[in-house]
């Protein structure tokens, strides 16, 4: 992929938008380089890199609207594109929803690009599974993993002035473990914008350790718990009440957000007074770009639950207008105070609890108190005085993030958990919890 450089972006957006007939005109270029290298039973299966540019332009004939994406950028191709979007909106029908083009923005850049992810080449991917699989062999154990990373840059421009122009990089790893006769398995993933902050080793021990630890596990009664959540577990809960915080949604009566007879819960305290979250695309550990990228709006730091109480809901911009309200950028990452204990530490302060390596295979059982149901996987450890005492069975879990946001004993030190791209991070903490409903077993390991 040829990494178009600022100058040669705004060249093309403008030359777009000088091709345009249209009432309005919005580009869009994205461009990314995606390594990556998969291994199973200590062996690597796959390894790739896929290169792509594409250019995305949107235009509108008052409310109709066309779409068109090309990933060729000579003059002939640009031109074919913006016609083909002009055709597709003299089709479409009108969209009652319709906003027009956002006036011009200021986006102030996060620090999203990394030269040493940028670095990143076949040999260094080699090496991240080499470490792993010998690392699993040494110990007479089965590894499966992924690595992936991306550097990439995305720009946006409209005929009202916009244009915004940034780099970004990201990795990540995701590793199982397990004992050759599957009785024991391990897990953890890992996400960096920065390939210095990420230990393939480090990450790897820790799947081993689970992996032996987690053999000849025992059955222990469903019940409520008090649960020690690792940061991935918890990731996986609390990530899916985020959506919840749509506006429209809870002035329609459709999320846990809605009022009785009408409304929002804006303002209400839900949640125990130390939840604290927020979304800040300036984060040195989760940043991501500063605007969003459907709207083009400018992104800002904003408190989503602050002291317990819903502090802030995502407008788009039909739905802001319609209530009298200001829309901005839809966040691209959420970050959740903590404390300074480790996962470590919270284990040594319980007297009598279940540890969850990680949670998955979440359904949603009830959007209005966002009931879900899941299972634990990967290593889950009863603990007894403050250590792990031994392996126990999955179990399958009712639970919502509402109640369990309710529930809190204690907060760890935040880590990051996200993905391979640049796109949605969280900083989310381990945390005790009481009362965590577990409804039944799960042979799974």
């Amino acid at each position: 992929m040829k990494m178009l450089m600022q100058d040669e972006a705004k060249r093309i957006c403008d030359k777009v938008l000088s091709l345009s007939k249209a009432d309005e005109c919005r580009v869009q270029i994205n461009g990314a380089r995606n390594g990556n290298i998969r291994y199973a039973r200590n062996a690597v299966s796959t390894a790739g890199l896929t290169q792509n540019t594409q250019l995305t332009v949107s235009v509108a004939f008052g409310k109709k609207q066309g779409t068109a994406s090309i990933n060729e950028f000579d003059d002939k191709s640009l031109e074919k594109v913006v016609r083909r979007a002009e055709d597709v909106a003299r089709l479409a029908p009108e969209n009652p929803e319709f906003q027009p083009a956002i006036k011009k923005q200021e986006y102030k850049p996060s620090a999203t690009f990394s030269e040493a992810t940028a670095a990143i080449d076949p040999e260094y991917r080699a090496e991240v599974a080499a470490m792993s699989i010998n690392a699993a062999k040494k110990q007479g154990l089965i590894a499966a993993g992924f690595f992936s990373d991306t550097t990439g840059f995305e720009t946006v421009a409209n005929s009202n002035g916009v244009f915004g122009y940034q780099t970004l990089s990201n990795l990540g790893f995701t590793v199982t473990t397990r004992t050759e006769d599957g009785r024991g398995s391990g897990w953890v993933t890992r996400s960096a914008n920065d390939a210095r902050k990420f230990d393939p080793r480090e990450s790897s021990e820790i799947a081993i350790e689970k992996a032996v630890k987690s053999v000849d596990a025992k059955a222990l009664e469903p019940g409520r718990y008090t649960v020690i959540l690792e940061p991935a577990a918890t990731s996986e809960i609390i990530g899916r009440m985020f959506g919840a915080f749509d506006a429209r949604q809870a002035d329609e009566g459709r999320s846990f957000l809605s009022k009785k007879g009408g409304g929002n819960r804006l303002g209400e305290k839900l949640f125990d007074e130390q939840v604290n979250i927020w979304a800040d695309p300036w984060n040195p550990d989760v940043p991501v770009l500063p605007w969003d990228n459907q709207a083009m709006l400018a992104r800002e730091r904003a408190d989503v639950i602050k002291g317990g109480k819903v502090a802030s809901l995502d407008y788009t911009r039909y739905w802001a207008e319609k209530q009298g309200q200001r829309a901005v950028g839809r966040h691209g990452n959420m970050i959740m105070a903590g404390g300074g204990k480790s996962t470590e530490e919270l284990i040594a302060s319980t007297k009598k609890g279940i540890l969850v390596t990680r949670t998955w295979y979440i359904r949603m059982v009830d959007p209005q108190s966002l009931l879900l149901t899941g299972l634990t996987r990967d290593g889950t450890f009863y603990i007894e005085n403050g250590k792990i005492k031994h392996p126990i069975k999955n179990f399958r879990f009712n639970e919502s993030p509402v109640t369990m946001l309710n529930n809190i004993d204690e907060l760890g030190k935040p880590v990051v958990i996200g993905g391979d791209e640049v796109r949605f991070q969280m900083l989310i903490p381990p945390m005790k919890v009481r009362d965590f409903n577990f409804t039944s077993l799960s042979d799974a390991v």
